[in-house]
């Protein structure tokens, strides 16, 4: 199907748009961008600036590009900004970027990731496959934030958060339940009921190959866990 485009869209640059995808009045996206099938793209929203970087606030971003993938639904007032030091800042499939979302230079979000009205993410952030942000968190720079977990609703994370974790401050994390029901876990809720509160590292290859993948991004960003 064709792509529906506002008239008062504004696209500049290098922009390969996939199919169907529909792009609201008044977005601006700059290139280089690439943008897959069947995405909403809301009023207002603007992709493609230079990310916000103190170190370099004026660096060359003609060339630094964005990858959004398919299915994914991006609300007005958002803004996704250019990568300063990696490859690229990158959406996967069917994230969910309610309104005013700042997704900062560098960052990556995966499959699934929700991020609530409000949510402001500092540089370098990766986001794992099905987490959630709940209204007005934030999330400090090169954080991790695991699958399938859930940020509290204002919360500031300066460390990284585990895979099926809930994270609120103050308190211990605890097991995202709603998550392992809604994504069909529920065989292996024990092995993370185990992981969240006591350590136990799992045997369940599919929960083996999340903490691995966490870890490592544990291990680049820097930071410890909470």
């Amino acid at each position: 199907m064709a792509n529906r485009i506002h008239p008062t869209a504004i696209l500049q640059g290098e922009i390969q748009l996939g199919d169907d995808n529909e792009i609201g009045p008044y977005s601006v996206l700059y290139g280089p961008l690439t943008l897959g099938h069947r995405n909403w793209i809301g009023p207002h929203v603007t992709i493609g600036t230079p990310g916000q970087d103190t170190r370099n606030p004026h660096y060359d971003s003609s060339q630094s590009p964005i990858a959004i993938g398919n299915d994914c639904i991006i609300r007005e007032y958002t803004a996704i900004q250019k990568p300063c030091y990696g490859d690229v800042t990158k959406l996967g499939d069917r994230v969910f970027l309610m309104q005013s979302v700042h997704v900062p230079h560098d960052a990556v979000l995966d499959d699934d990731v929700v991020i609530t009205p409000m949510v402001v993410m500092g540089g370098i952030v990766r986001v794992l496959r099905g987490a959630n942000l709940a209204v007005g968190s934030s999330l400090h720079q090169y954080s991790v934030v695991g699958h399938y977990s859930i940020v509290a609703m204002g919360a500031a994370v300066t460390k990284n958060v585990k895979p099926f974790a809930r994270y609120i401050p103050g308190k211990p994390l605890s097991v995202n339940e709603y998550a392992i029901k809604k994504f069909g876990f529920a065989d292996v809720a024990a092995e993370i009921a185990a992981y969240i509160e006591r350590g136990e590292r799992p045997t369940a290859p599919r929960l083996v190959a999340m903490i691995d993948e966490f870890e490592q991004a544990c291990i680049k960003s820097g930071r410890p866990a909470y």
